[in-house]
């Protein structure tokens, strides 16, 4: 009786996580890490997207005595995606996840891999024109992020 409990609850258990959505999305980038970061700056420009701060990481961790691989965080916006969320008092409450956010790293592989978040994955919690907004944001950047990732 006992082991039919646990088998039950391992499936039980397998099936929750299995309905999960993933929310963060990692890739391995088809360059190397300083490459990665100079033409993923360049990608974004050329689509019309602005790169409004870049988050060294690695450097920051630096001057708090602690020794990390490459990490630089770019934050980039679309003014026009922006402006539905940031023009209208019901939506502001999600500024916290503004600008996008797009990771470049390496790991001890050596290999570099870009990360973000999965914005259509709880973008339903959000609803409306957030959640919608929110959306196509994550489409036009993953369409940056294409030539970039090894498949």
């Amino acid at each position: 009786m006992l082991v039919l409990l646990v088998t039950s609850y391992t499936l039980n258990a397998q099936t929750h996580t299995m309905k999960q959505p993933v929310v963060m999305l990692e890739n391995e980038s088809r360059y190397g890490f300083d490459e990665t970061v100079e033409k993923l700056n360049a990608a974004i420009a050329e689509a019309g997207w602005k790169v409004t701060s870049t988050l060294n990481l690695q450097e920051t961790m630096a001057k708090n005595g602690k020794e990390v691989l490459p990490v630089k965080v770019l934050e980039v916006c679309n003014a026009a995606h922006a402006y539905k969320i940031l023009s209208a008092d019901q939506y502001r409450l999600v500024s916290p996840m503004l600008p996008c956010r797009i990771s470049v790293y390496q790991k001890q592989n050596g290999k570099t891999y870009l990360s973000r978040m999965n914005a259509p994955a709880f973008a339903p919690l959000i609803g409306g024109l957030a959640g919608e907004t929110m959306t196509a944001a994550f489409n036009d950047t993953e369409l940056i992020l294409k030539v970039f990732i090894i498949e």
